[in-house]
């Protein structure tokens, strides 16, 4: 079996060379080496959304693994709710950084099996497939690309059939054991997506009532990644 979390990188773009060694490098340069060639990147979220991307995330959370942009987040936006804070307009997030290692976001080895980072890869999948504008025609077009990125032919594989298949919500949510790794998979949806037509907002608020997330914290991650989705 492929390493998922290595997938997760590959889908949020966080494997951009120069990325991790250039801190002080301005993170509209990275975006605009994402932008212009996705590929080159590890962006595959960019394959699947095309322009619709919103690969605008700060230049802070490309420092860290796909898996800990979600996390990190999803526990900013929970942490904010819980202890009751409004939710802020939207604006530039400070440094993201990765969960403590004594939380139920942690993103230590232990505490975050193969088969939940599968999860969240299929939750960004389902979500590119939201708006149903991947036809066949449009799956050969993206495998495709994700060929020539050298994921490997187990990941390949793994992308072409959720490609195929319909969203299937119930193992989705079924996934979910915990409260923390359900705001995780709705937070690796709305990182997807940028809700902008009915069917895409309709399907995060669909995606939300299924988890049983409070409307107080789907607010919370919702401004939380906006934020983080703000160019600098």
């Amino acid at each position: 079996m492929f390493d998922a979390k290595k997938l997760l990188d590959q889908f949020l773009g966080s494997q951009m060379p120069g990325a991790s060694g250039s801190i002080g490098q301005k993170g509209t340069d990275l975006m605009g080496l994402a932008k212009g060639n996705p590929l080159a990147t590890g962006a595959i979220a960019a394959v699947l959304l095309g322009t619709k991307t919103g690969r605008s995330i700060g230049g802070s959370a490309l420092k860290l693994g796909g898996l800990a942009v979600i996390a990190g987040l999803g526990y900013q936006a929970y942490k904010n709710y819980k202890s009751g804070q409004p939710v802020e307009p939207t604006q530039s997030l400070p440094e993201l950084l990765p969960p403590p290692k004594d939380s139920p976001f942690s993103t230590e080895p232990a505490a975050v099996s193969n088969d939940f980072a599968l999860s969240l890869v299929r939750a960004m999948i389902a979500a590119a497939k939201a708006d149903g504008h991947i036809d066949e025609q449009e799956r050969s077009r993206i495998m495709d690309k994700v060929h020539l990125s050298g994921l490997g032919s187990e990941a390949e594989a793994f992308i072409e059939a959720e490609l195929a298949k319909p969203i299937d919500l119930d193992a989705l949510v079924a996934s979910a054991k915990t409260e923390e790794q359900k705001v995780e998979i709705y937070t690796a949806s709305r990182l997807t997506i940028e809700p902008d037509t009915r069917t895409e907002r309709g399907y995060l608020d669909m995606l939300a009532g299924r988890l049983g997330l409070p409307d107080a914290l789907v607010d919370h991650i919702e401004a939380t990644v906006a934020s983080a989705k703000i160019s600098l």
